[in-house]
């Protein structure tokens, strides 16, 4: 009996398999090719770009939350966080792309052309409808504005603001804070913050307690004679940051291990000293 057919046969079969080898190859190539990062099990992480992750921020963006207007840098608070998220995600500084997007849309439900999103995004279960968080990178706290010349202007510490007179809105987290750390006895109670600010504009209180980042708005933009002093150490109460990410996305495990991570090694402990504290010389009140 005849061996060729046989020898045949064998070679069409491998020739078959070689072909289907070399078009699931193909098929891979063309697909989203996995990117840089990893999940907990190894898998690949699935970006918008293969092998980069796209982070948007606001436009512009100020400090202590960005410097220059240029989050590629890696400085401020909020870009430093970026970065090193980034890089327990697996991504070099030269694999992030960063991207613009307003606020507002950036929480609206539908797709998205980016992977997270960082810009003051406080966690609202109203939000989560339509978008994914991370875990919090930080919880705002609670910080003195103080007119220039007024003795709250130069307090180092809580009993220094017994002497002055503060100012705080009803209803909310600055109130519970300014009534555990200075009592009632002289503390002057607004309405809203807007009626706080006006009262601090003409002269009616020395100072005021908003959390930190309405501190660094009203300092910025609404007051020109006034500036942030100090903050409390206590947080307790305060909003939650976190990445916004698209709803349902994949990577929102890894970027909450990547912030869990960061902040059990104490390195968002310490950006944070060193961007919203000693930075912007705004230190913690004793």
């Amino acid at each position: 009996m005849s061996l060729a057919p046989a020898l045949r046969r064998v070679a069409l079969v491998s020739t078959i398999a070689a072909a289907a080898l070399s078009l699931a190859a193909c098929s891979g190539s063309a697909a989203s090719a996995p990117s840089a990062g990893a999940d907990a099990t190894g898998a690949a992480l699935q970006t918008v770009t293969a092998g980069k992750l796209t982070i948007a921020t606001g436009d512009p963006d100020y400090e202590p939350w960005f410097v220059d207007n240029d989050p590629s840098n890696g400085k401020g608070f909020e870009g430093a966080v970026a970065h090193a998220v980034a890089a327990e995600l697996g991504f070099s500084d030269k694999q992030i792309v960063w991207t613009r997007t307003g606020f507002d849309a950036a929480i609206a439900p539908g797709p998205k052309d980016w992977d997270l999103n960082i810009q003051q995004f406080s966690i609202s279960e109203d939000r989560k409808k339509a978008v994914d968080f991370s875990s919090s990178y930080y919880t705002t706290t609670q910080a003195v504005v103080a007119a220039k010349g007024t003795p709250a202007a130069s307090a180092t510490s809580v009993a220094d603001l017994k002497k002055a007179k503060v100012g705080v809105a009803t209803g909310t987290t600055s109130y519970t804070v300014a009534k555990a750390q200075l009592g009632t006895g002289d503390l002057s109670v607004f309405n809203s913050v807007d009626d706080v600010v006006q009262a601090l504009k003409g002269g009616q209180i020395d100072a005021m307690i908003t959390d930190l980042p309405g501190a660094f708005y009203v300092t910025a933009a609404q007051l020109e004679n006034a500036s942030v002093v100090g903050q409390f150490a206590d947080d307790k109460g305060g909003d939650q940051f976190a990445f916004v990410l698209p709803k349902n996305s994949s990577l929102t495990p890894a970027v909450t291990k990547a912030v869990d991570t960061l902040q059990k090694n104490g390195t968002i402990a310490e950006l944070q000293k060193k961007w919203l504290s000693e930075a912007v010389n705004v230190p913690v009140l004793k």
